[in-house]
């Protein structure tokens, strides 16, 4: 299982969804379902422009969870 890690990243830096939308151009809605962990995929130039708007790396907003330790 993979665990999206963006509204700790959004909240550690006081940001809203909106927020992030201008930084980024990506829309709202998208961002909300990343948000929210409700998405079954992400495209690559969507994880560059977070990660580069919140000055992140890859590993600071995904992470890959055991399965068996998510219980």
């Amino acid at each position: 299982m993979i665990k999206v890690h963006l509204s700790r990243l959004m909240g550690e830096r006081k940001l809203k969804i909106s927020d992030l939308s201008k930084m980024t151009g990506l829309h709202r809605n998208g961002l909300t379902q990343l948000y929210n962990e409700e998405t079954n995929g992400i495209k690559f130039d969507t994880l560059e422009k977070i990660c580069n708007a919140l000055e992140c790396s890859i590993e600071d907003l995904l992470e890959i969870i055991d399965e068996e330790s998510a219980d």
